[in-house]
């Protein structure tokens, strides 16, 4: 069986998981390349199954993205799944499942609202303005009243030409810090604690344990998809009640931190094998 482990033909940063995935493949004696879903000249018919792992452009072009998804056969994860979290509104999904999510708002392109009044009606003094369809820190600026005329000026900026959240700012990134829970093939493997990152900015990473109720709450965001899934990801951070908060439910192609925590490569390796 041939896989290919899906990335992007220009990467904006590395990847720290493909060496030692791709090594790990290698050594269980699964057939798998590395494969760009951008390059033109990719052959994806001699592939019997795709593993996304760091489409991370997929933002600046996420219609020729959408069409790629929807033309391979055996994907994982599924299309299905990959388009709807691809544009942040699922968060308003998931608030209206009744998961605690972080407080936002969803203005559409072309919206003529300011971020001033949009604030002042949500009693934020601080929040953040990024991009519906986005990846990594890309476009996304914390503004607070400090700087209210750049990030209004950000604002109109972005809507102009896509969807759009503003968010309230969760101080609990910078104590607690925000915690990016992994579950592979079934099982919550490891965590670790992301610094706080604004406008491709560096990210700090360091593996932490998982806490009781967070992995309480991880399961609950994931109980819908675990059976249609092969990998995934629950970003949280504390909010204002001390209570997780979901930042981000990551179904495409998150960063799983595996040389963190090496059991849980094998355990992706077992899975992908088993494809």
């Amino acid at each position: 069986m041939r896989i290919a482990i899906v990335t992007c033909a220009r990467m904006p940063e590395p990847d720290e998981d493909e060496r030692p995935l791709m090594d790990a493949l290698a050594a269980a004696g699964v057939d798998a390349t590395l494969a760009a879903w951008d390059d033109p000249t990719a052959d994806w018919p001699r592939y019997d199954a795709a593993v996304l792992r760091s489409t991370w452009n997929y933002h600046r072009a996420p219609q020729a993205f959408a069409a790629w998804v929807d033309a391979q056969p055996r994907l994982w994860n599924p299309p299905s799944i990959v388009r709807w979290n691809a544009h942040k509104r699922y968060l308003l999904d998931l608030e209206r499942a009744g998961i605690d999510v972080t407080p936002t708002a969803l203005l559409v392109k072309g919206s003529d609202a300011r971020l001033a009044d949009v604030m002042r009606a949500r009693g934020w003094s601080d929040v953040v303005v990024k991009p519906a369809v986005s990846g990594g820190s890309y476009a996304t600026l914390r503004v607070t009243s400090t700087n209210l005329g750049q990030g209004e000026a950000h604002l109109r900026r972005v809507v102009a030409t896509e969807d759009t959240l503003v968010q309230a700012y969760l101080p609990s990134v910078e104590g607690h810090g925000e915690r990016a829970i992994v579950w592979i093939a079934g099982e919550l493997t490891h965590a670790v604690r992301k610094s706080p990152r604004f406008l491709d900015g560096h990210e700090a990473v360091d593996l932490v344990p998982i806490e009781p109720d967070e992995r309480a709450f991880a399961t609950r965001v994931l109980a819908p998809y675990v059976d249609s899934i092969l990998y995934g990801r629950v970003d949280v951070a504390r909010g204002p009640d001390g209570r997780p908060c979901l930042m981000e439910l990551e179904l495409i192609e998150p960063s799983l931190f595996l040389r963190r925590h090496p059991p849980a490569i094998d355990r992706l390796v077992d899975a992908i094998a088993r494809l």
